[in-house]
């Protein structure tokens, strides 16, 4: 299967939300803004936010990432609430091997939309992408072992915790190690 001929759907639709492919000129303001909204929940968690990015570096960030999907290199989405067209967060496919293939999702919600399911909809969503289009035989998930509501979303849809490897990384702000919990579904 050569994956440039897959036909992956730049808009998905749940009961609740739009999951769309960042492919408007523009986006990276209102991405901008729910970093800055969240900033001090996602800097404990992610490397990539420990200061708020520019607009421009943040519209750079979803261009590359538009690139990637057309690339068939990994798969972000951009997550609205259907109802009110309120921007939440982002989620991707990525780590994407085509040869196994397999692939692993990351996320992050705007801090006030937290605690209402909305992304265990949606790494739930992209789960069923994996298996069912892209015909992954595995998917994953990686989260520091202290994220409890990270963890939480893989364990209510059924992921199997493979193992924790201790020590394995930076904490996101560089000052101590952490260990990486390693959740896996099969195909």
């Amino acid at each position: 299967m050569n994956p440039i001929l897959l036909d992956v759907p730049f808009q998905i639709e749940t009961d609740r939300l739009i999951l769309r492919a960042p492919l408007q000129a523009g986006e990276g303001k209102v991405v901008q803004q729910a970093i800055k909204d969240s900033i001090s929940e996602l800097k404990q968690w992610l490397s990539l936010f420990q200061s708020i990015p520019s607009v421009e570096e943040t519209e750079s960030l979803l261009r590359n990432a538009h690139i990637d999907f057309l690339k068939r290199e990994s798969f972000r989405y951009l997550i609205y609430l259907k109802d009110t067209n309120d921007f939440i967060g982002t989620a991707s496919l990525h780590g994407i091997n085509w040869k196994i293939p397999k692939g692993e999702i990351g996320y992050w919600i705007n801090t006030q939309y937290s605690g209402n399911g909305y992304m265990t909809e949606v790494v739930s969503e992209l789960t069923n992408l994996g298996f069912s289009l892209l015909k992954f035989r595995r998917i994953g998930i990686r989260c520091e072992f202290n994220n409890i509501k990270s963890r939480a979303i893989p364990e209510k849809l059924g992921f199997e915790l493979e193992g924790v490897l201790r020590n394995e990384d930076l904490s996101a702000d560089g000052k101590k190690l952490t260990d990486t919990c390693i959740y896996a579904k099969l195909n």
